[in-house]
Parts: C-alpha cells; structure tokens; sequence
C-alpha cells in the first residue's frame, strides 16, 4: 500500500502537475499490482467475498476522481486527505497494541469505503491503498486478508482511471505538460521499481505478525501525512 501516494507525492515534488501525477502512477500501477495481486493471490490473503464488494464501488468512485482531477485544481483535495491519513495512521498505532479482534468486515461499511477511496486515489493521486486498507483495518478487519484483498482489486482500480485519464487525453479534455514522450519517460521509471519491490510484500503479509504489520502501517501512514501537512504549509 501507498505506491501511488508516494509516487505522486515525489513527482508533485518535482513540479509534475496534478492531473499528471495522479495519471502516471496510475498507468505504473497497471504493472505493479499485476505483480502484487499475484504475489497476495499465490500466498492465499485474498478475502473474495470482499473483493467483489468493493470493486464496482471503488471503480466508480476511481472515474468519478479523475474527471474531477482533469477538470479543477486537484491540490484542493490535499488537506482532506492528509488529515483523514494522519488520524487513521495514528488510531492504527494505538490499535496495533491492542487485541486484534477477527470478526468479518461489515459489509454496510464497504461500499462508501471502497467509492470513497477510488475518488481520491484518482482526485488526489493516490489514496486506494491507505484509505481503503486503514478503513477496512479500523472495522475490523484481519490485516493479512484486508492488505490482500485492497491489493488484489487494485489493478481493476488502476486500469479504470487510467482509462479514465486516456478517455480525457484522446477527447482533448486534458492533455499532459512536456508531451507524451516526457509522460510515458515518468511512467517507465515508476513500472520498474514497483515491480520490483511488489512481490516481497505478498511474502511479508503473511510472515509478519498482524500487530507488528499494524505498526509498520500505521507509522508508514502517519510520515506520509506529516510530510504532506509540511509540504501543504509550506515549510517544506
């Protein structure tokens, strides 16, 4: 989790635009959740029944974004974002040092969850993973099969914003900065490291303890939202 967070955040950084950031990532993750999917799928961490709960939400909520992204200033989401992850990152703290209970995810809480968490992994350039996976762990849920299952369903997310952001280039509603060369250059170097790094975190789900995954989640979670509150301050 957090791939597209991270990317985007460090070609923001580098003065890539919203819109551009959030398309990049998300044709990277086309590649990277490919592998990760697979790796969750091969070590058996997937949840289906919450797989085909949360798909059509997060695919609807994934469009929704990135027209939303392509169409206003995407910087406009940031503090909402950054404040939901820096809560949720330190409630997962707190939690980690309690019992973890095992009781199914509700599935009422599913669909908002899952709509929610597509809109802003496309509005905001990342998102799917933290919002998604820190919801669904804050009901409840078992971190190995919740980690897995928003991982898996990822690649569908991905594949539909960047239809989504295709659709916007080919109709003229957007079109990125640099040209498509320099777009497809950002891509490239993000699809290499991710595959990379993707197949080891299917082994570590299943190796690590669920309250040890917990803190490393949580901590994760909350540098990325303090980074973030520095940066949209303006102290960084």
């Amino acid at each position: 989790m957090a791939y597209g967070v991270i990317s985007s955040t460090v070609l923001l950084a580098f003065g890539v635009p919203p819109a551009q950031a959030s398309a990049s990532a998300h044709a990277a993750e086309l590649f990277t959740t490919a592998a990760s999917g697979s790796a969750h799928l091969y070590h058996r961490n997937i949840d289906w029944k919450l797989f085909r709960r949360l798909i059509p939400f997060g695919i609807g909520g994934g469009i929704l974004g990135a027209y939303v992204l392509t169409s206003f200033d995407g910087d406009q989401v940031k503090p909402f974002v950054t404040t939901y992850l820096a809560v949720i990152g330190i409630w997962l703290l707190i939690r980690s040092f309690r019992r973890i209970p095992t009781n199914p995810v509700k599935l009422r809480i599913v669909a908002p969850l899952g709509a929610a968490a597509g809109f802003l992994d496309a509005a905001g350039g990342g998102g799917w993973g933290p919002v998604a996976t820190t919801g669904l762990l804050g009901a409840g849920g078992q971190p190995r099969f919740v980690i897995g299952t928003v991982n898996a369903s990822e690649f569908l997310i991905a594949l539909s914003v960047s239809l989504s952001f295709l659709a916007a280039f080919v109709t003229g509603h957007w079109q990125p900065v640099g040209g498509l060369g320099n777009y497809l250059t950002s891509v490239g170097g993000l699809i290499i490291g991710g595959v990379l790094a993707a197949p080891l975190a299917g082994w570590m789900v299943k190796a690590l303890k669920e309250s040890t995954l917990l803190r490393l989640v949580g901590t994760l979670i909350t540098l990325l939202a303090s980074y973030q509150t520095l940066e949209l301050t303006g102290v960084l």
